[in-house]
């Protein structure tokens, strides 16, 4: 299963595909994993980032936000010393100071969820193109979305950075056209098709997640 070219650089890479990427989530515990995993991931290969995935849980709290927004000293230390970590204070801090904004988020709108997807209607959006392989490194939604959670105080969270996450949690389906994961999505769940909204860097290849 997968016909998406970035999904065949790995066993890894292929799980990912096939089982979580441009799936909606609407959890949002599972919608801080994600988040942080591409705050992480900056600068960093993917790859990287689903190695370490188990590390990443590990440090912290299996992504528990409500935890992670009242770390002290001690666990940016403690996570720093972790075996395997990202040797990044800076990441490290920034997921914390994410955190303390997420509840923010989740006290004005009753959760993240109702947040992200109130810019699209609660729809995964299909745009014009895309998955015939022209797919940007940002766009219009994510220039919105990552202009407002700066005004709230998120860090490590730049329009690439967004468009990348709206991908994964299934906000946009940037599944190729061939690729089962791309019909299944658009049956499974709500759509709307869009033209292309103010892209970035257009690409005539696949993006590969970042």
């Amino acid at each position: 299963m997968g016909h998406c070219s970035w999904a065949y650089v790995n066993d890894r890479e292929r799980h990912y595909h096939d089982t979580e990427w441009g799936v909606p989530v609407h959890d949002d515990r599972h919608m801080f994993e994600h988040l942080t995993l591409e705050n992480l991931q900056c600068g960093l290969s993917w790859d990287l980032m689903l190695k370490k995935r188990e590390i990443f849980r590990q440090c912290f709290d299996n992504f528990d936000y409500d935890k992670i927004a009242a770390y002290t000293e001690d666990d940016v230390q403690r996570i720093l010393n972790t075996d395997g970590m990202l040797k990044s204070e800076r990441k490290i801090r920034a997921v914390i100071n994410n955190a303390k904004c997420y509840q923010k988020v989740r006290e004005a709108f009753g959760s993240f969820c109702n947040y992200l997807w109130a810019y699209t209607n609660g729809k995964t959006v299909v745009y014009d193109g895309h998955a015939q392989g022209r797919v940007p490194v940002s766009n219009g939604l994510s220039d919105r979305i990552s202009k407002d959670l700066k005004k709230r105080g998120f860090k490590y969270i730049g329009s690439v950075t967004i468009y990348s996450h709206l991908q994964a949690c299934g906000m946009i389906n940037d599944h190729d056209e061939e690729c089962p994961c791309f019909h299944q999505i658009n049956e499974q769940y709500p759509t709307v098709h869009l033209k292309p909204d103010n892209e970035a860097r257009m690409m005539t290849l696949r993006n590969m997640p970042e």
